[in-house]
């Protein structure tokens, strides 16, 4: 039986009673349509899994990894790693993804939160995807992206299977410089050393989670093994054996401590994963 604690980036939860890996979009299709209330899981890197872990299948994409490149079009399976996108666009002398180089989600599910960093963000390079409906693939062009957002939110019951991109030519030394210099920021300012979910919580309007955090005196507050972080008060970090509970009692206390002190009601940008499936805070 297979933790959920091994497959998310928060090495958090239970266990994940049935676990299906495909190797292909055709046999995805398959199970989605095969399995009852099935759970996609991409990389991991953006969910809080319960500790009692979940009785719904798991399908994991980590198998639709696939890479493809026609001139500055690139097609990628939704399993592909942000990173590996990113380091594989950079080789063929593409721009538009140096941002993504130290994200570890996956590409579909950065497709489905409009993930970014560093000013930049999926919206701005993804041109299509193909998506399963619930019946059958149908390609979707129209996101409605926003902040964090995009129209996958108002349809949960889609799967997106693989995202077309439009980048845009230019020196691979230069590309790979900008995400030298990318990863030396994150590395010194965030706590990549640490099991997280990476930002906990989505900007808020005109101002910014971590100052809020640092203004009310919540940096390295801790309950359980779980922990806001000493380098960068954005982050929970499990910082040595956290459970859920953990989490959940330490993301409580900050919102009810920020909205007290600033009136800001900062919304989680992690999203829960449990017995009844996945939803957010």
């Amino acid at each position: 039986m297979t933790l959920l604690s091994e497959l998310t980036t928060f090495k958090i939860g239970g266990p994940c009673e049935r676990l299906y890996e495909p190797d292909s979009i055709e046999r995805t299709i398959a199970l989605l349509k095969e399995l009852e209330n099935p759970v996609v899981l991409g990389g991991g890197s953006n969910i809080l899994a319960a500790d009692e872990g979940v009785t719904h299948p798991v399908v994991r994409t980590s198998g639709l990894d696939h890479i493809e490149f026609h001139g500055t079009a690139v097609r990628a399976g939704c399993g592909a790693g942000l990173p590996e996108l990113a380091r594989a666009a950079a080789r063929q002398g593409l721009t538009g993804l140096e941002w993504a180089s130290g994200i570890p989600g996956s590409v579909g599910g950065a497709a489905v939160m409009n993930a970014g960093a560093y000013g930049g963000e999926m919206s701005q390079v993804v041109t299509g995807a193909l998506v399963f409906d619930g019946e059958t693939p149908v390609t979707v062009r129209d996101f409605a992206f926003a902040y964090r957002h995009s129209i996958f939110f108002e349809y949960p019951s889609w799967t997106v299977l693989e995202v077309t991109l439009k980048l845009a030519e230019d020196d691979p030394q230069a590309i790979s410089a900008r995400m030298d210099e990318l990863r030396k920021r994150r590395n010194e300012k965030q706590p990549v050393s640490l099991p997280s979910a990476g930002s906990f919580f989505k900007r808020p309007p005109g101002g910014y989670a971590a100052a809020l955090i640092d203004q009310c005196g919540l940096k390295g507050l801790r309950i359980g093994g779980a922990q806001v972080s000493e380098r960068h008060s954005g982050f929970v970090v499990n910082a040595g054996g956290a459970v859920c509970e953990d989490v959940l009692r330490l993301a409580a206390l900050v919102r009810e401590t920020v909205y007290k002190q600033t009136s800001v009601e900062l919304e989680p940008e992690v999203r829960l994963l449990g017995r009844d499936w996945l939803w957010n805070f």
